[in-house]
């Protein structure tokens, strides 16, 4: 299953309670259809860069979240029309991230867990050749 990223802007109230909804009904249609939700993040309330109109009403201020989750493409566009319908969302926004995890995720760098000393090992004999000045003769 594909991996995408969708970006919610929804409309802002004091009480966050409509933005919990969004997110569990968006997550419930996801895991209910045999997908994974990967992550959820709420990016908080932010003024809009420009004054946007949805279902007949002007929005200047918007919740911003998104969601990674894995899904078929046909749960995906259910998902869609069911956020353009909803009332609570000002735009959304879905993006593919790659066909698996793998497609994204960057490969792990082999880590050292500690820097051997000296202390530790003994030098070897270049090592020591190399630390000792050369003998200067005339």
């Amino acid at each position: 299953m594909p991996l995408y990223e969708l970006l919610c802007i929804s409309t802002h109230l004091k009480e966050y309670r409509h933005i919990k909804e969004l997110v569990t009904t968006c997550a419930t249609h996801v895991l209910d259809s045999g997908g994974v939700v990967r992550s959820l993040n709420n990016w908080g309330t932010r003024v809009l860069p420009s004054r946007m109109n949805r279902h007949q009403q002007w929005h200047t201020i918007g919740d911003y979240w998104t969601m990674h989750f894995d899904t078929s493409p046909r749960v995906l566009h259910a998902l869609n029309r069911r956020l353009r319908q909803d009332p609570r969302v000002i735009r959304c926004t879905m993006t593919k991230l790659g066909e698996k995890i793998e497609d994204i995720a960057e490969p792990k760098e082999q880590s050292i867990s500690r820097i051997p000393s000296t202390e530790d090992h003994p030098p070897t004999k270049q090592q020591q050749q190399q630390q000792q000045p050369p003998n200067l003769q005339t």
